[in-house]
């Protein structure tokens, strides 16, 4: 794999924080995991929200596309539902099995001498699940998950707030005609990634300045709208840039390969911060 592109762009910078998504990034999507989340979504959408199986798959699709997460999507176009029950249903029947200890990333990781932090918008039991199989629970100072994010939210929406419905409103938006007819469609209260107040939020909780920081992820659009906000990118999962990216790794595993100036970075005092975001602990 020719890495020549990657020590273009800025071999130079010293980097103050390296971020790294959690699922399909610190391990590939090839393990099977992300296909058994998007099962356990879409059979929510059924089971616990009533909505027509023949039209959940292209539902949790759109919704996926236009808010970054299905559930974010779905909280927009007014479903309500207690976050924890969701997590709990898609993530705590998850196969975590699938993941295997990854040594060799695991000492990638903990031999680098610049702040490392996870960002996902997953939950934190699930955060910490992932790195407890990969073994890579302790590579990171912290993690920003969805409770982070999403302090307000994180115990069950309010009675008040659910209608007394207990799941959903009493009017419910429909995205394929939303967008139909151009219509802009209804926000959502969960701030998650691809969007700009995530990464924000994200900044000041950990204390990042994107300018000095280096964020990885597998998907194109959290890498777009993580250079809009001045962090430095690299695309995980292929070997080929795309627009947002600085670099490309198939894996993780190229990395050090691939942008060696990471070593060279000296740790200092002032790039050890204290930081009020969730840790993973052992499950």
């Amino acid at each position: 794999m020719d890495h020549e592109d990657c020590y273009k762009y800025d071999q130079t910078l010293k980097y103050e924080c390296l971020i790294f998504d959690i699922d399909d990034t610190l391990y590939p999507l090839s393990s099977g995991l992300s296909a058994q989340i998007t099962k356990n979504i879409q059979e929510y959408m059924i089971q616990k929200l009533g909505m027509e199986e023949d039209k959940v798959p292209e539902i949790c699709a759109l919704l996926y596309k236009h808010y970054g997460t299905t559930m974010a999507g779905l909280r927009a176009i007014g479903y309500n539902f207690d976050y924890d029950d969701f997590h709990s249903y898609v993530h705590g029947r998850l196969p975590y099995e699938l993941l295997k200890p990854d040594p060799v990333l695991r000492s990638l990781l903990l031999s680098l001498p610049i702040r490392k932090v996870a960002f996902t918008n997953a939950d934190k039991n699930h955060a910490a699940r992932v790195l407890n199989r990969l073994g890579l629970e302790d590579c990171f100072e912290g993690v920003i998950c969805f409770e982070t994010l999403n302090p307000l939210n994180e115990s069950s929406i309010s009675e008040a707030e659910l209608g007394g419905s207990g799941t959903t409103s009493a009017q419910i938006c429909d995205i394929n005609y939303l967008l139909s007819v151009g219509s802009v469609l209804p926000r959502t209260p969960i701030v998650c990634k691809p969007f700009t107040d995530a990464f924000e939020e994200a900044f000041k909780i950990a204390k990042i300045n994107p300018q000095k920081a280096l964020f990885f992820d597998d998907s194109f659009r959290n890498l777009q709208c993580g250079k809009s906000v001045g962090l430095h990118t690299v695309l995980v999962g292929s070997s080929y840039k795309t627009k947002g990216a600085e670099c490309a790794l198939e894996s993780l595993h190229n990395i050090r390969e691939a942008l060696p100036e990471l070593w060279e970075a000296n740790e200092s005092p002032e790039n050890v911060m204290e930081m009020a975001i969730e840790t993973p602990v052992r499950a």
